[in-house]
């Protein structure tokens, strides 16, 4: 049985995620309570997180646009956000090879 794909996306690409698992790397902007909310080029919600650290979350987008969070990597605070930019441009024009469009 093939592994279900998690495209990467950010906030843009959201509403068009909805109840689809996915990965999202950004920036942790706010921590409330077990809550956070991290910069994607835009902001995300629902994560246990660390102030001011880069992380990827695998999670699935909710109805309201919030995302579930099945796991969160923690990549400290030295990531080149461009080259991430870089990459969920490339999974989004190369779809075909990331993930079914269906």
């Amino acid at each position: 049985m093939a592994a279900e794909a998690t495209p990467r996306i950010n906030a843009r690409y959201l509403e068009s995620f909805t109840n689809s698992t996915v990965r999202i790397l950004g920036r942790v902007t706010s921590l409330r309570g077990e809550s956070a909310t991290i910069d994607a080029n835009g902001s995300v919600q629902d994560a246990h997180l660390t102030l001011n650290n880069a992380v990827e979350i695998i999670g699935k987008v909710q109805p309201d646009l919030s995302v579930k969070v099945f796991q969160a990597m923690d990549f400290g605070s030295n990531i080149d956000f461009n080259a991430v930019e870089a990459v969920v441009d490339a999974t989004h024009r190369y779809k075909e090879i990331f993930y079914s469009a269906d």
